[in-house]
């Protein structure tokens, strides 16, 4: 994928914002900056020990896939066991993605600085949003902390990474999110990045389509262009997003050598039914050439 040529930087975040340095470092290292939540590494729990709600004595036994909402909706809640079943496999993305078993570690671990906004002028709010992009992508939190259940699984090709994100949010938690998701390519459509050592990269976000599964869903590409060893560099992120009732999907993917919408579309079109189908206590097929 060809990176698109930069144009005129005009907006500034300076203060060595946390994420900066972190593109910093992964444009000299040629890795990927990746997204994801506060939880453990899928452990090959792709779902497969996972039954589906068993029938005894002519009584249905609830799923260990989900539980039952305790608000006044009563609608099934995800947990530990029913993410991990949900998350996609290899099979699920083909290509020549390998899964590895260190996804939830693919962050660095630099302290968070303040951001100084004076030379956003009138537009500081617009410099927050960009500050919280760029800090949600180091966290790995872009829909923030989830508030139950979660699991991710990572893969990868060549220098490129793929990170799925299974997690409960809340609905209101996850309509505000997405909102904001939307707002980010006029609101950060193009902005420069100083980091404390005074390294500039120049920040692009635009808006990706999104396959139409799920209730609501918004897909962004974030470019970041630099220099790493006075190389000029780039480094493409395409996100999606995807809700289900109150969970979410969140795929990223990615490289210095271009994005992978491709490979985030097949994980949504094959990922959504897979949380579906674990709502409804129900186990996902191991392999999707066996779903009719």
């Amino acid at each position: 994928m060809t990176a698109r040529p930069p144009r005129a930087p005009r907006r500034t975040v300076t203060g060595g914002a946390p994420a900066v340095r972190f593109l910093a470092s992964a444009l000299a290292a040629g890795v990927l900056l990746t997204t994801s939540a506060c939880s453990d590494d899928d452990s090959g729990g792709q779902g497969s020990d996972v039954s589906a709600s068993p029938v005894v004595d002519g009584t249905r036994v609830p799923s260990p896939l989900t539980t039952t909402s305790p608000t006044p909706s009563g609608g099934p809640r995800l947990t530990v066991a029913g993410a991990r079943a949900a998350l996609i496999t290899e099979a699920d993305i083909e290509d020549d993605w390998t899964k590895v078993a260190d996804a939830a570690s693919w962050r660095d671990k630099l302290l968070v600085d303040k951001v100084d906004v004076a030379d956003f002028l009138t537009a500081k709010a617009d410099a927050a949003h960009c500050q919280r992009l760029l800090d949600s992508l180091y966290d790995q939190d872009l829909l923030g902390k989830p508030s139950g259940a979660s699991a991710l699984t990572g893969f990868e090709e060549a220098d490129s990474r793929l990170l799925y994100q299974v997690a409960s949010y809340g609905q209101k938690a996850l309509d505000d999110s997405l909102d904001w998701l939307k707002s980010l390519p006029t609101q950060c459509d193009q902005f420069t990045a100083v980091d404390s050592a005074g390294d500039k990269r120049t920040v692009q976000v635009t808006e990706n389509p999104v396959p139409k599964e799920g209730d609501a869903r918004q897909g962004l590409q974030v470019v970041v262009q630099g220099t790493a060893d006075d190389v000029p560099t780039t480094l493409t992120l395409d996100v999606a997003v995807v809700r289900v009732g109150t969970d979410a999907i969140t795929v990223t993917a990615g490289g210095p050598h271009g994005g992978a919408n491709d490979s985030v579309e097949r994980a949504v079109q094959q990922g959504t039914p897979r949380l579906k189908d674990v709502l409804a206590g129900r186990t996902p097929a191991a392999d999707p050439s066996e779903v009719d």
